[in-house]
């Protein structure tokens, strides 16, 4: 009889240790929620295969807004065991005086700045207006859904082997399969805003870094990652998932 309590008081607490150590909790916890709904710990361990975009893209946000937070500038180097800020650095007096002083120094500049530099810029190669394609043939079986775990872009059904396409011109800054639920996956940069990625890929035909055209096959649809062969295709804007239907032309 004293056995079986001593056995069911250690189920117990077993249960509630397990439950204790899970990550289904609030900020209070000192877990953290990224836009694409993942819950992270505030840091990101550097891995091999690692870029910053590929952890800008993993919690949903803007590759930019994590090199600053991290001091890292362009061409935002990275190490394995590196660990990386998720979360914005608490600010010291130091940096409220000097956002004051930079203020105060832009008032002074825009009174004696002349028409000409008032003037919105012409817009540059880096921010081009951007005409998408479908990136594989195929019908959509699963649609964009906001703040949706799983559901950040639209499934395309297919065959294995066939053909995925680069819906952009843009430089591949991913091509792997360290993101977990992605399998081999491929993110190309377009300009400062907008991103797109192609996932579950049976074969990669590209290269981090290499330049693409938009039309260019980039690899070969397959179900690295998922039950069945599809496309799993996703646009980003400032690392925000946004819905692609709303990008891509009618067909």
């Amino acid at each position: 009889m004293w056995t079986s309590v001593r056995i069911a008081g250690l189920v117990f607490f077993s249960i509630v240790v397990l439950v204790g150590c899970s990550r289904s909790g609030h900020y209070g916890d000192g877990f953290y929620k990224g836009p694409n709904s993942r819950w992270h710990s505030g840091y990101h361990t550097i891995r091999k295969g690692d870029t910053l975009y590929s952890i800008a893209f993993m919690y949903g946000y803007d590759h930019r807004t994590l090199a600053r937070w991290n001091g890292i500038n362009s061409p935002y180097p990275i190490y394995t065991g590196q660990k990386l800020r998720l979360t914005p650095p608490k600010k010291s007096t130091s940096s409220k005086t000097a956002k004051t002083t930079k203020r105060s120094t832009a008032k002074k500049t825009s009174k004696t700045a002349t028409s000409k530099s008032s003037q919105p810029s012409k817009t540059s190669k880096a921010n081009r207006r951007l005409y998408w394609r479908w990136p594989a043939r195929g019908k959509v079986v699963e649609r964009f859904k906001a703040g949706v775990p799983g559901k950040s872009g639209i499934n395309i059904a297919g065959k294995r082997g066939q053909a995925v396409y680069a819906a952009e011109h843009g430089s591949v800054v991913y091509a792997g399969s360290g993101l977990r639920g992605y399998g081999k996956l491929i993110i190309l940069k377009h300009n400062n805003t907008y991103f797109s990625a192609y996932a579950h890929n049976s074969r990669i035909r590209v290269k981090e870094r290499q330049t693409v055209k938009k039309g260019q096959q980039i690899a070969d649809m397959g179900s690295s990652g998922t039950e069945r062969n599809m496309l799993h295709f996703e646009i980003r804007r400032n690392g925000i998932p946004v819905n692609p239907l709303k990008y891509l032309p009618k067909h």
